[in-house]
């Protein structure tokens, strides 16, 4: 049977954005307020991303902003899109992530990546290993270890975390991610969201290598999009402008916190092909044309979840737009 878009979960990522002329207290509000919305609109999970030395970004500490999160829901799914594990010790994250699984049974995802997620400088200071990228595998094998029961007559243990049931991801924005996800049997989380060019390549790979495991017998997949819904085209447009001024921060190296919506701004002539590449799987625009872009490219790709991301300022705003897209679903 085929996935569509009426029938799939959806989900969101969270990156607890700050905006412009707020705080990061402010952004932790926020998410707090958009996982309980989603809670009541019955999205399936609500993922929070590691990033670092970004001052427009404050999920750095993203372990203790799931558990604040989880502890202000009640049955939403709460997870990490994700953990830079390179940044970590595995153990620690066992630890962590097995401190929350107890604390939230059944309700606890961990995604891993490989990136650093912050600039080489700043990854530098958390890792004290430039080889920790490229040992990815290896600890991600070792983070199992810890979460396994088999590992009770081990010599380091983690307590809590050892035996419990946490699911891993494994997150990518290319195909080495996919290689990896299909070789350990492991659902797959891809971020097309800012790297669209490789997910059909990508989800390719994952499908036709992957091998059954323990942990889950068919591949599944995420992809997380950019969704900017409104009551009408042009409302749509406008509030798009802050996640427009987001990429074009990123291109220019210029990055701020997130802009109010500017009726006026307009992409340099510079930018604009690149922008379009970044934005390829950026939907905006009235209900009607969000649920046939949704579909399409559910219909498209036929991933198994899709995961939505939405930089919009406006607080009430951003809640209407998860909300339209719900809706649709269910029409």
């Amino acid at each position: 049977m085929k996935n569509n878009f009426n029938t799939i979960p959806l989900s969101i990522l969270d990156l607890a954005v700050v905006l412009a002329g707020k705080t990061p207290a402010q952004s932790f509000k926020n998410s707090v307020s958009l996982a309980q919305k989603a809670e009541s609109l019955d999205y399936h999970r609500f993922w929070l991303a590691e990033h670092h030395n970004m001052p427009h970004i404050a999920s750095s500490a993203t372990s203790i902003l799931i558990a604040h999160v989880a502890e202000n829901t009640k049955k939403i799914r709460v997870g990490s899109g994700g953990i830079m594990l390179p940044n970590h010790s595995p153990l620690m994250i066992a630890e962590q992530f097995g401190t929350l699984a107890t604390l939230f049974p059944g309700r606890i995802d961990l995604g891993v990546g490989r990136a650093p997620g912050t600039d080489q400088l700043t990854s530098r200071a958390l890792q004290r290993n430039d080889q920790a990228a490229y040992e990815f595998p290896k600890t991600v094998q070792e983070l199992q270890e810890y979460l396994s029961a088999e590992n009770s007559h081990a010599a380091v243990r983690a307590i809590p975390g050892e035996g419990l049931d946490i699911p891993i991801w494994i997150l990518g924005s290319s195909t080495d991610s996919a290689k990896l996800a299909a070789a350990m049997g492991l659902p797959y989380a891809f971020a097309s969201h800012f790297a669209p060019q490789q997910l059909k390549q990508a989800l390719s790979i994952y499908r036709n290598n992957f091998k059954p495991s323990v942990h889950l017998k068919e591949p599944y997949v995420i992809a997380c999009v950019n969704v900017t819904a409104a009551e009408t085209n042009e409302e749509a447009r406008i509030l798009a402008t802050s996640m427009e001024k987001i990429f074009l921060g990123i291109l220019t190296n210029n990055r701020q916190p997130l802009q109010p919506a500017d009726p006026n701004f307009k992409v340099i002539d510079e930018a604009k092909q690149v922008m379009q590449q970044f934005l390829e799987y950026s939907f905006v625009g009235s209900p009607t044309e969000i649920k046939e872009a949704l579909s399409n490219f559910v219909n498209d790709t036929q991933v198994d979840e899709l995961m939505i991301v939405s930089h919009i300022y406006d607080h009430d705003a951003r809640l209407k737009s998860y909300a339209i897209v719900k809706e649709l679903q269910e029409k």
